[in-house]
């Protein structure tokens, strides 16, 4: 049998409004040791913020973080998946768009992550990519 999205992601992904101040976004992805935040309006989902958007959208560009807000930074065209859909299929989407990770969402809440990271420990935990994404953050 397939195995499906909700059998591989990451549950409960850290959600901020948009007008959060990057400054907080970041620290939540440092205390968490996450990559990401999702940024929603209300219960909808709205883009998504990476440690790399920070550092390319905000830092690169000013040295002073203190009037950013994630909604200045973040990625609105997003590819999502849905829970109960293939894996596979997901996996392939998230090749065919250059991406590392989707949002798992349902009726336009998030309630999921699904990362390249993800799929290789469960897939293959031995490959290069399982081991490192199954090792602890040096953060």
């Amino acid at each position: 049998m397939a195995q499906l999205v909700r059998e591989l992601m990451t549950e409960s992904p850290v959600t901020l409004a948009s007008d959060t101040p990057l400054r907080e976004a970041a620290r939540r992805m440092r205390d968490q040791d996450i990559g990401n935040v999702l940024v929603a309006d209300g219960d909808q989902v709205r883009g998504i913020v990476t440690d790399r958007d920070v550092v390319i959208r905000a830092v690169a560009e000013s040295g002073d973080l203190a009037d950013w807000r994630i909604g200045d930074v973040c990625s609105e065209r997003l590819v999502t998946a849905a829970p109960n859909e293939e894996a596979d299929n997901a996996i392939a989407r998230m090749r065919e768009h250059a991406v590392r990770r989707i949002p798992v969402v349902e009726d336009g809440r998030s309630i999921g992550m699904l990362s390249i990271g993800d799929a290789a420990m469960e897939r293959d935990p031995r490959s290069a990519l399982g081991a490192i994404s199954a090792a602890a953050g040096n953060a």
